[in-house]
């Protein structure tokens, strides 16, 4: 997702193995969907990463030094798809967990309404 008109996914790199049976949608991703996905984006670099032994999984790297780890073990090429133009389309910022369902910037000084209120 762009922010003001830039987008904020700087890097992705793909990490896979090349005998891993784990990595089987990530290398038939590599070979149908990954370059479609590069020419789609230009502005993003995309990397590739062979480690041996380990699950395969994509990590995203945003312009506000925060970056994201997202495994795809034992994925179908499509999902992976999904999970990389989540990842692309995504603003990078830590999720947070809000205290309460709802959010303004004023609060009431009488309290929340609820319908167990008995008057």
């Amino acid at each position: 997702m762009a922010l003001r008109g830039i987008w904020q996914l700087k890097k992705l790199v793909v990490s896979y193995s090349d005998w891993g049976g784990s990595s089987k949608g990530i290398r038939a991703f590599m070979e149908s969907h990954m370059p479609a996905f590069k020419e789609s984006t230009p502005q993003l670099e995309v990397a590739t990463e062979m480690i041996r032994g380990q699950h395969p999984h994509l990590k995203a790297f945003y312009k506000n030094h925060n970056d994201r780890v997202v495994c795809v073990k034992n994925m179908d090429p499509e999902e992976i798809l999904l999970h990389a133009t989540r990842l692309r389309n995504a603003l990078g910022r830590k999720v947070i967990k809000l205290r309460t369902r709802h959010v303004t910037k004023h609060p009431s000084v009488q309290g929340t309404w609820s319908t167990a209120l008995k008057l």
